[in-house]
C-alpha cells in the first residue's frame, strides 16, 4: 500500500466478512440480542459479490432447524419460495441402469425445503439491514488488519482500479479501512483471509487437513408433464470410476423448476478426470434423460465446498475474531447439507462474541473462547461426530466405502471406537503416465455444453485491466511439474475454462490464464498438485452473479 493514499476508516463493534448464511445469520443473532438487552452495537457485513447473493451456489435443500431458531416466524415473514421435499429417491448407476437402493440413513429429507441458497441470503439480509446491520455488497476484503500486539483489528477492502501493470487508473479509489472490536469470518469454503490467518495462527495445527468437492450445478425449466415438485434424487455410481468421490443430485423446485448438479471429491487420482465433462456426461444418462427433454438450461454454476467435517474443522477463534459457517468446514457430507450447521455455528459465534463484548472485555484482543465451547454442547458437533467417518471410509474406493458407511450407519450408529482421517488433496494426483486418458464426447448444445457457454449464463465479469487475482507463485512449475508430470491437469479441473497451455512462435509452452472466466470456485487453489495457484480477491463486484442459485 501506498504511504500518499489517504483511506478512510470506519469503525464497528463487529465486522463480518461474507453475506452468506452463517455471516446473516451471525449479524442477524447479534443485533437481537442489542436489542433484547437495549444496547447499542454496530454491525456491519463486507460482501465481494456485487449483491448479496451474486457469489452463494447451493444445491440446495434446507434443513430449517437453525431458521427455525433464528426466526421462528420465517414462513410468515414473506421468506422466499421453499418447496417442501415429499419424495426421496438413491440410485446407484451403471452405465445403462438405475438401481434403486434404500435411502441411506441421515438423508431423508421429509420436513426439509428445496430452495435457491442465493434468495434466502438476499432475503435474510433485508432481516438483517431492518435490524440495524449495514451492508456494504461489491466491497472484497483483501487483507486482516492488526494491532500493535497483532490481533486482528479488522479489514481492509481492496482498491479499486488498480491496472493490470499495478497502476492507478483514472477510476482509482482506495479502499476503506473498517476497524472492529471482533471480526467475524464469513467467507466460505477456502476463503482467502481465512487462509491467511490460519497461517498466521495455526489454526489448523492438530486438526486433519481439510479435504474438499466440487460442486457444479445447473438450473432449469423443465417441461411440466416432467416435473415432480419436491422430489429429491441422489446417485452415485457412473460415470465415475470406483476410485473417485462423487455423485450427482437432482432437485425439483416450483414453478417448473430444475436445479441439478454433480460433486466430484478433489482427492480424485486421474489427472485427466475433468468434474465439468463428468457431469455433462451424467446427463446423458438413459435414467437422466428423459427428465430434460423439452427443457431449457438457465444457469450455470460451479463452488468447492469443505467435506473433512469433524476431524478437519480448524480453531475456531483467534485474536480479535473468529471463523463460522463453510470458511470453518461444518458441512455433514452424508447428509448432503450445510446451511443449517453454517448458520448455527453463525448464531453460537455471536452469542459468545456478543457476552464477551458486553462484559467489556471484547477488545481486538479477546478470543472469544466461549464460541467453540458452546458449538461442542450443541447439536452442530453432535451431528458432525456421529458422521465423520463416512467421507474418509471412501478412500479406499466406492465399494469399500459403502460398505464401510453401512457398518458405519446401521450398526455402529456413528459411534465407532476410532475416528479415520483425511489426506491433503493436492497430494493425491498420480502422475499422467500411469494413468489412462478419459475420452469425453463432444457436446451437443442442447443436453450438455461446453465451459465457455456454461459460464456465459454464469453472468461472470471482472475489469479486464485488473491484476490477475490468480497468483502463480513459480511459473516454471506450470511447465515443468504440471505439463511434464500431470498433463497440466489445471485445465480440466477449473470448470470455467480459465488455464490453457499454449505455445509461442517457436513452440515452447507456456500456462495461459483467462482471469475473465473466473467463477471463484477456489479448486485451483485446492488441487494444484505443488500448491502453486495462489487465489486472491479480484476487484469487488467481480465474478459471477448467480440468479436464483
Amino acid at each position: 500500500m501506498e504511504a500518499d493514499v489517504e483511506r478512510d476508516a470506519m469503525e464497528f463493534d463487529v465486522v463480518v466478512v461474507g453475506a452468506g448464511p452463517s455471516g446473516l445469520s451471525a449479524a442477524i443473532r447479534l443485533k437481537q440480542l442489542a436489542s433484547k438487552a437495549d444496547r447499542d452495537l454496530s454491525v456491519c457485513i463486507v460482501e465481494k459479490g456485487a449483491e448479496v447473493g451474486a457469489h452463494i451456489l447451493s444445491g440446495a435443500v434446507l434443513d430449517p432447524r437453525a431458521l427455525d431458531e433464528l426466526l421462528p416466524d420465517w414462513k410468515e415473514m414473506d421468506a422466499p419460495p421453499a418447496t417442501p421435499a415429499t419424495e426421496d429417491r438413491f440410485w446407484f448407476l451403471t452405465k445403462r441402469r438405475a438401481l434403486r437402493l434404500p435411502t441411506p440413513p441421515g438423508m431423508g429429507n421429509r420436513g426439509n425445503y428445496i430452495i435457491s441458497l442465493g434468495n434466502l441470503c438476499r432475503w435474510l439480509a433485508e432481516r438483517a439491514e431492518a435490524l440495524g446491520v449495514e451492508i456494504y455488497p461489491g466491497f472484497a476484503a483483501s487483507r486482516a488488519l492488526f494491532d500493535d500486539t497483532g490481533a486482528v483489528r479488522g479489514v481492509a477492502t481492496g482498491d479499486m482500479g488498480i491496472g493490470r501493470d499495478g497502476g492507478r487508473g483514472a477510476n482509482y479509489q482506495p479502499g476503506v479501512d473498517l476497524i472492529a472490536r471482533q471480526t467475524l469470518l464469513a467467507e466460505g469454503c477456502r476463503g482467502s483471509l481465512t487462509k491467511t490467518l490460519n497461517e498466521r495462527f495455526g489454526l489448523d495445527a492438530g486438526a486433519d487437513p481439510q479435504t474438499y468437492g466440487l460442486g457444479i450445478k445447473e438450473l432449469w425449466e423443465v417441461d411440466e408433464a416432467r416435473h415432480r415438485p419436491g422430489r429429491v434424487v441422489h446417485t452415485i455410481g457412473w460415470p465415475l470410476d470406483r476410485r473417485t468421490y462423487g455423485g450427482s443430485f437432482l432437485y425439483h423446485l416450483d414453478d417448473n423448476l430444475l436445479a441439478v448438479g454433480f460433486v466430484v471429491g478433489l482427492d480424485y487420482e486421474n489427472p485427466y478426470l475433468s468434474p465439468f465433462e463428468e457431469f455433462q456426461r451424467f446427463k446423458t444418462h438413459p435414467a437422466i434423460r428423459p427428465v430434460f427433454e423439452g427443457a431449457r438450461r438457465i444457469a450455470y454454476g460451479a463452488r468447492a465446498l469443505n467435506e473433512g467435517g469433524y476431524q478437519s474443522v480448524p480453531k475456531l477463534t483467534f485474536p480479535g475474531g473468529a471463523v463460522i459457517g463453510a470458511a470453518a468446514g461444518f458441512l455433514n457430507v452424508p447428509q448432503i447439507k450445510g446451511i443449517h450447521n453454517a448458520m448455527k455455528s453463525g448464531m453460537v459465534a455471536a452469542e459468545a462474541v456478543f457476552a464477551a463484548l458486553d462484559e467489556g472485555t471484547g477488545g481486538a484482543a479477546l478470543e472469544a473462547t466461549a464460541y467453540p465451547e458452546k458449538l461442542k454442547q450443541s447439536w452442530l458437533w453432535r451431528e458432525l461426530y456421529r458422521v465423520r467417518n463416512i467421507r474418509p471410509g471412501f478412500r479406499r474406493g466406492l465399494w469399500a466405502g459403502l460398505a464401510h458407511a453401512a457398518i458405519d450407519s446401521y450398526i455402529l450408529r456413528g459411534r465407532a471406537p476410532w475416528t479415520l482421517h483425511h489426506r491433503p488433496d493436492h497430494l493425491t494426483l498420480k502422475p499422467a503416465g500411469a494413468c489412462e486418458p478419459i475420452a469425453y464426447p463432444k457436446p451437443d448444445g442442447v443436453l450438455t455444453f461446453d465451459r465457455l457457454s456454461s459460464v456465459y449464463i454464469s453472468n461472470t465479469n471482472h475489469e479486464e485491466d485488473q491484476p490477475v487475482h490468480l497468483e502463480i507463485k513459480d511459473p516454471a512449475k506450470a511447465i515443468d511439474v504440471n505439463l511434464a508430470l500431470y498433463d497440466a491437469p489445471e485445465t480440466r479441473y477449473c470448470p470455467a475454462g480459465v488455464y490453457e497451455i499454449v505455445n509461442d512462435p517457436a513452440g515452447v509452452p507456456r500456462l495461459q490464464i483467462n482471469a475473465q472466466n473466473c467463477v471463484h470456485c477456489k479448486s485451483c487453489d485446492i488441487k494444484d498438485p505443488t500448491q502453486n495457484i495462489n487465489w486472491v480477491v479480484p476487484e469487488g463486484g467481480g465474478g459471477p452473479n448467480y440468479p436464483n442459485m
